[in-house]
């Protein structure tokens, strides 16, 4: 059985990849205030998007205690990464898929065709022991086209039909680029409706600000088939015109 009262801090964010920006929002400015973010919060686990290789060296070296999980969208499995961090003391690796969302998700780089961008996509998915939780489960990381809504319903419709697959508990988290009133949301919803899904971030009306340069609407989520204690955005004050990322990181406590 799982363990009465364990609760998972999760956190979701897009780090813009280290082409996106440039001087007071370069990712070497940026890397040392999301670090101390996540100092600050101090989440169990961390699904990030748009991760470079450089990205992922650099957070390597500076995010303590966690191990990063991995790899990149494009046919050599390099590229922009839906790179997992999880504490290093909490937890135990069981299993590690990185699956691409297309009609072949086992070849690195494929994709679905149609209204989709150029860009793969993909999920990275981790099995996890938590050292005080009895039973594993699954953490699954995604990243949704930014071009094609019937894409995203495509890619929707396989990532459902994956988690529909495991027997383990899940926690889902993502940069969905969609807002919350979309089919491509609701298919995740309404498919996974019978393994008792919520959106714990239901409540967050806002998460993607684009540098301070839109305004800022939700398209970033955390899901899961357990109980949401809590869930909010964390705010991203800018300091010298630095931001964190041009998304909002997001968190929620989670119950399995």
């Amino acid at each position: 059985m799982f363990g009465k009262n364990c609760v998972i801090k999760v956190m979701t964010l897009n780090l813009l990849t280290d082409c996106g920006a440039s001087g007071a929002n370069s990712f070497d400015k940026r890397i040392l205030r999301v670090v101390d973010m996540i100092n600050t919060e101090m989440p169990d686990i961390i699904g990030f998007q748009e991760v470079t290789d450089r990205m992922r060296k650099k957070l390597c070296e500076v995010l303590v205690g966690y191990t990063l999980q991995g790899c990149g969208r494009d046919a050599d499995c390099h590229g922009e990464a839906m790179t997992v961090a999880y504490r290093t003391d909490v937890f135990e690796l069981l299993a590690l898929e990185n699956i691409w969302l297309s009609p072949t998700p086992g070849i690195p780089g494929s994709r679905f065709k149609g209204d989709q961008s150029l860009c793969p996509r993909m999920l990275t998915s981790l099995r996890l022991k938590h050292r005080f939780i009895d039973r594993p489960f699954r953490f699954i990381n995604t990243h949704f086209d930014h071009v094609g809504s019937s894409a995203r319903c495509l890619e929707a419709a396989e990532l459902s039909q994956v988690i529909s697959l495991y027997k383990d508990k899940f926690i889902l988290t993502g940069d969905f680029n969609a807002t919350p009133d979309t089919p491509e949301i609701d298919l995740i919803l309404s498919s996974l409706e019978q393994r008792n899904i919520i959106d714990c971030t239901k409540d967050i009306k806002a998460s993607f600000h684009g540098l301070g340069k839109i305004e800022n609407h939700k398209i970033d989520y955390i899901f899961t088939d357990g109980s949401c204690k809590k869930a909010y955005a964390v705010e991203d004050v800018p300091v010298d015109g630095t931001y964190f990322s041009d998304h909002n990181p997001l968190c929620a406590e989670i119950t399995l």
